[in-house]
This record gives structure tokens, C-alpha cells and sequence, in this order.
């Protein structure tokens, strides 16, 4: 399979510009794809002006041409599935078929409140992840499907036109539980993504959601592995170094789950998580404009993955 690498657009305390240059770049560079983060304060503090996810995606599928679109990952707590899975088939259609769905049961507490909505403990958030999952896919491939859970419903809903990409669009579920979360993802996800913090567990989170495969009777071979990372790529070992300690400083121990070093070093450290079963990376690039550090990583890293 072949490796897929995306990269995160500039969203907190960017403007539009910022977020429409990075857009056409990364394209132009030869990633797969480009993703926004849905949350509706920024991170890590709820006063930080962020883009809303849904909204600026479509804004950036206007502009671009290849390149496939996707959140990571939406909380289902935030929008009725119903109006995501119809939300979901129109930029689908605008894009033709470029849109992938990352969703999960959320975790910040005060931007659920402050919006008013409510925020049900995690077994709950959970249940809700899998009756989404469940209505998200019946849109798109019933003509008009019913459904009745504990959390959400539908009745004898049309969703037209429908999605371009077939089956559907692919859903992406990320998170790291290991008893639930990666028993729904082996259920419903077409992609598991793993969080940035869970880099090092790679290995083993994927030996877990492939017994969830088996017990299911699930192929674990029809569910891509991502990884979320960050990379602090520097043209040399004196600029990686430098870079290094900025990111450091800033981020303090959460710089160890990332990828960083020279344009060989990204690559070593790429092909290791390759070999624990990772075939698509959603990379942060570590710096204020994102696009030079995308511009070396695409000059000296890709290279060593496209055939």
C-alpha cells in the first residue's frame, strides 16, 4: 500500500490568507491531503480565534483540485450525524469525491458547555461515535433509511444526491481506548488514526484493533493505520538542533512523540512506524509558516516514498 502523507492547515490565530496559501502549497508539494482540527475554541486556550472546521473546508475544496479534505477529527456531540452525513454528500459532490470524515466522542469539556451542548461521560460520548458511525454510512448508501438508538435517530431520511466517492467516503474514528474505542473502530473505520501522544504505543495499539478485527471477522488488512505527528525538520543537524530546542521549549515533553531531525532522520524515523504498521502520516509542520518546512520535507522526504 502506498504511503499517504497529509498535512494540518494553519487555523489557530491565522487568518484566511494564511489558511489559503498553506491550501494551494501543500497541493502544489505533492501531499494527499490537508486537514483542520474541529474545535470551536482554540488550542490550548478557548480564547484563541480558530477557523470552524466544516465551514473553511469547504472553503478550501473550492480552491483545490486534487487533494483530499479532512477534519480530525469532528466530535459527534457537535452536530446531529444526520445534518453531517447530508453536510458530508454536498462537499463531496463540490469536491468529487475528496472528502474523508474523521470523527471521534471529544474531549474538551468547556467548548461543549460554553456552546451549549451537553457533554455525557465517555461511555456515553461513546455510544454516541457508534450510532453516528452507523447513520453516517446508512445515508449514504440507503435510499432512505431508518434508525432508532439511544442517542440519536433518523426516519425515513432521504440524503440527495449522494456522496461521489463509493462505497462511501471513508470514516476515519481516532482515539486510543483500547476496550471500546478501537473495538468501534475495527466496526465502522475505514482509517484508525492515533493520536500524537500515543506515537510510541503504535505498534501495539494496531496488535489490539486487529484482534478487534479478528473477533469481529473483520479483515485487519481493510482499515489504513494513520498516525497524527508533528515534524521538526531542519536542513541540517545544526538547523534540526536549533529547531529542536524552540520546539522544546515551546512544547516541553510532547516534542518526543513527534518526528524531527534532518531530511534522513524524518526518513529513518518514517520508515520504523511504517514498519509497525502505519501507512498514512497527518503531519503539524513545527514553525509560523507551516509551507517552508512542508517545502524541504516534500524536496528531501517524499521523495523516499513515491515509487
Amino acid at each position: 500500500m502506498a504511503i499517504h502523507f497529509g498535512a494540518t492547515l494553519p487555523q489557530i490565530k491565522r487568518t484566511w490568507a494564511e489558511t489559503r496559501a498553506a491550501s494551494l502549497e501543500f497541493e502544489a508539494l505533492g501531499f494527499d491531503s490537508v486537514w483542520l482540527n474541529d474545535h470551536l475554541y482554540g488550542i490550548p486556550a478557548p480564547h484563541l480565534p480558530i477557523f470552524e472546521a466544516w465551514t473553511t473546508l469547504t472553503a478550501v475544496g473550492a480552491i483545490t483540485s486534487r487533494v483530499q479534505l479532512g477534519t480530525l477529527v469532528s466530535p459527534v456531540g457537535f452536530r446531529n450525524p444526520a445534518m453531517l452525513a447530508k453536510m458530508v454528500a454536498t462537499l463531496d459532490n463540490i469536491t468529487n469525491g475528496r472528502v474523508i470524515v474523521g470523527i471521534g466522542s471529544g474531549w474538551f469539556e468547556g467548548e461543549f458547555r460554553g456552546h451549549g451542548f451537553d457533554f455525557p461521560p465517555m461511555r456515553v460520548r461513546l455510544r454516541q461515535l457508534d450510532e453516528a458511525a452507523t447513520i453516517l454510512k446508512r445515508m449514504w448508501t440507503e435510499a432512505q433509511p431508518t434508525f432508532t438508538g439511544s442517542q440519536f435517530r433518523i426516519e425515513d431520511v432521504y440524503c440527495e444526491p449522494k456522496p461521489v466517492r463509493q462505497p462511501h467516503p471513508p470514516i476515519l474514528i481516532g482515539g486510543s481506548g483500547e476496550r471500546v474505542l478501537l473495538r468501534l473502530a475495527a466496526r465502522h473505520a475505514d482509517i484508525w488514526n492515533n493520536l500524537a501522544v500515543n506515537q510510541p504505543e503504535l505498534r501495539h495499539k494496531v496488535e489490539v484493533l486487529h484482534q478487534h478485527c479478528n473477533a469481529l471477522g473483520r479483515d485487519p488488512n481493510s482499515i489504513r493505520i494513520s498516525q497524527q505527528t508533528m515534524v521538526i525538520i531542519g536542513k541540517d543537524a545544526a538547523d534540526a538542533e536549533a529547531k529542536m530546542q524552540k520546539a522544546q521549549a515551546l512544547y516541553g515533553g510532547h516534542l518526543g512523540q513527534g518526528i524531527a531531525g534532518t531530511p534522513e532522520e524524518c526518513v529513518a524515523k518514517i520508515r520504523e512506524l511504517v514498519a509497525a504498521g502505519c501507512t498514512m502520516f497527518i503531519i503539524e509542520f513545527f514553525g509560523r509558516d507551516t509551507r517552508e518546512p512542508a517545502r524541504l520535507f516534500a524536496e528531501r522526504v517524499l521523495p523516499a516514498f513515491r515509487s
